[in-house]
């Protein structure tokens, strides 16, 4: 079932492509198994999730909760392919296409997916912050990555996202502070038996569909190695205050859009755009420097947690 697009729609090419070279590497007969399965007329039809549509009354907690129920309703991606390409420096604008494409081809996701189609699904709740939250853990010898979209309504912080885990993935926004909100993951993490090694922040992502501007992912990187307890503490509540000011003094210059600056191209790594880029006194170190410039794309296959 999981090589057909839900309710028997085609799947576009490249993403078949996919499928059969998966399939051709783990199973003798690969290939023809892929075409007879999408030459089927008789297979069963499968419900279609149906993107939530709300009233402009819904409260947004009641929000956060529908669009958990679609997130989980699209189910976690075990087929070991990796069904939409993600990379992170793209431009929002990029990036919220391919959430819209995850909907019409409503296939089964991972973490990273899932945070891009959290932040599609909320860019109309104005009032919602929306922030990405990574972790890494270690368990039985090998490190482990995850991530979930963190969101922050009337002061209270909550989290979106899937896992193979139900408690790493959707928090309501009952925190008072970011630093509850993460040590409930990291009590999470410990009941699966995973050490919680690092943190990584990023700031607010705008509410702007057309921004070229990228997700800064990696505000803050905190390593728990070379933190006491309290000093991990205090580095949340400062990126905390960063994300308030931030968000309180505005962000400079409006970024620029689709209309606005049709000649700019997407933004190439290692280029920040104002609202990207802090000053050397606003930028803080938190437990660990951000590298100045990575050049090498993160491996999207390990944000996956085995536990």
């Amino acid at each position: 079932p999981f090589f057909v697009n839900r309710g028997g729609l085609p799947v576009d090419e490249p993403t078949w492509e996919r499928m059969w070279r998966h399939v051709g590497r783990i199973h003798p007969d690969g290939e023809r198994v892929a075409q007879r399965i999408r030459g089927a007329a008789d297979l069963p039809k499968i419900p279609i999730p149906s993107v939530p549509v709300f009233q402009p009354s819904t409260p947004i907690p009641e929000r956060l909760e529908a669009v958990q129920r679609y997130i989980r309703e699209l189910q976690y991606n075990h087929t070991g392919t990796q069904f939409f390409e993600i990379k992170k420096s793209r431009p929002l604008t990029g990036l919220m296409d391919l959430a819209k494409e995850m909907t019409k081809e409503a296939l089964p996701i991972k973490c990273l997916e899932a945070v891009i189609l959290g932040i599609y699904l909320t860019n109309n709740m104005t009032t919602l912050d929306r922030f990405p939250i990574s972790f890494k853990t270690h368990f039985s010898g090998n490190y482990f990555r995850h991530i979930v979209l963190g969101v922050n309504f009337g002061g209270r912080y909550g989290a979106l996202g899937i896992s193979r885990r139900e408690e790493l993935m959707y928090k309501a926004p009952v925190f008072r502070t970011l630093s509850e909100l993460i040590f409930d993951f990291e009590e999470a993490y410990r009941r699966c038996w995973h050490t919680l090694k690092k943190v990584k922040l990023g700031h607010c992502v705008s509410h702007d569909p057309h921004s070229v501007e990228q997700i800064e992912w990696k505000h803050s990187i905190l390593d728990l190695d070379k933190l006491t307890r309290e000093d991990f503490r205090k580095e949340l509540e400062k990126h905390a205050r960063d994300m308030r000011l931030k968000i309180g003094k505005g962000t400079g210059p409006p970024s620029p859009t689709k209309d606005r600056k049709k000649d700019v191209s997407s933004p190439q790594r290692g280029q920040a755009s104002p609202h990207r880029r802090n000053s050397r006194g606003d930028r803080r170190p938190s437990g660990e420097k951000k590298p100045a410039d990575s050049k090498a794309m993160p491996d999207l296959n390990g944000y996956q947690i085995r536990v």
